[in-house]
């Protein structure tokens, strides 16, 4: 029982943890405290969870395979990445996680979801800062033209 408060710490410290699991229950939870009762899910918006999700796991296979280093920040890659999805987007898994969020609150209706995707917006935005800067004194002039080159979220527009 005393490795439990660790494991779960290590667990919760995952931000794909938080983001396709602990997100969706505490939010559906919520949810059902506040409208007394299951709430109503919008399928339509589903679509948007799996592609989310699927884009993450994806592209994060494909970077560990191209890149090298660890699954998270703190193993940098070994190699830049710039080919595959990181031709249209710099942060293609970080923007996996807020397609995901952007699903849940959609398939919620739910302010306190819409809430939590506008935190992560600003959250990502800042880890991506930081990385970008880990990234910079990694790879120098490369990813330097790399980041002049390809837009940090949205393709063609930022």
């Amino acid at each position: 029982m005393s490795e439990f408060p660790g494991a779960a710490a290590r667990w919760l410290s995952s931000t794909s943890n938080r983001t396709f699991v602990l997100w969706p229950v505490l939010l559906f939870s919520a949810e059902a405290a506040l409208q007394r009762g299951a709430p109503e899910i919008r399928f339509w918006p589903l679509p948007l969870l799996a592609l989310g999700y699927l884009q993450y796991r994806v592209v994060g296979n494909y970077r560990l395979r191209e890149g090298g280093g660890g699954p998270g920040v703190e193993i940098p890659p070994e190699r830049l990445v710039t080919g595959g999805p990181y031709r249209f987007c710099r942060n293609p898994m970080y923007l996996g996680h807020l397609i995901f969020l952007a699903g849940l609150a959609l398939a919620l209706q739910s302010w306190l979801a819409a809430a939590v995707w506008v935190f992560h917006v600003a959250w990502f935005h800042r880890r991506v800062r930081e990385d970008e800067a880990r990234l910079l004194a990694l790879f120098g002039t490369p990813y330097s033209e790399y980041r002049a080159r390809v837009p940090r979220w949205i393709p063609g527009l930022f």
